[in-house]
């Protein structure tokens, strides 16, 4: 098993920056091997893919491409999501996800098998 808790969520200015984090513990050996992503839901609305990792290879929602940058720490067991240039509509509960060693598409949440609880995203106008 793999346990995944984001971090670093908060209130922020439209416009304005923050940087997500989300610590994997348990069954990690392999975490460099792992897909990860974020997806967010919005109130009233289903939750969606923002940005996923594979290896080297990252692929971004169409609404926060070149905005939103994801990356990853093997050392550390962690991904982040750093978003820039924030606007009230990225208001959301952000979540990450990881699954091992899967060729599936990372755009669909059926891909992954461990999720995180999730940390509020709020952008003020």
């Amino acid at each position: 098993q793999v346990q995944l808790v984001e971090s670093g969520g908060g209130l922020v200015q439209a416009g304005g920056s923050l940087r997500l984090s989300c610590a994997a513990s348990g069954r990690t050996l392999t975490f460099s091997t792992y897909a990860l992503c974020w997806f967010r839901q919005a109130p009233g609305k289903e939750r969606e893919f923002v940005a996923a990792i594979r290896w080297r290879s990252t692929t971004f929602a169409d609404s926060v491409k070149g905005r939103f940058t994801i990356s990853k720490d093997n050392a550390k067991n962690t991904v982040y999501l750093q978003m820039n240039s924030l606007r009230p509509e990225d208001t959301a509960v952000y979540y990450c996800a990881a699954v091992g060693n899967s060729r599936a598409s990372l755009q669909l949440q059926s891909t992954y098998n461990y999720w995180g609880q999730g940390t509020q995203v709020t952008v003020s106008s």
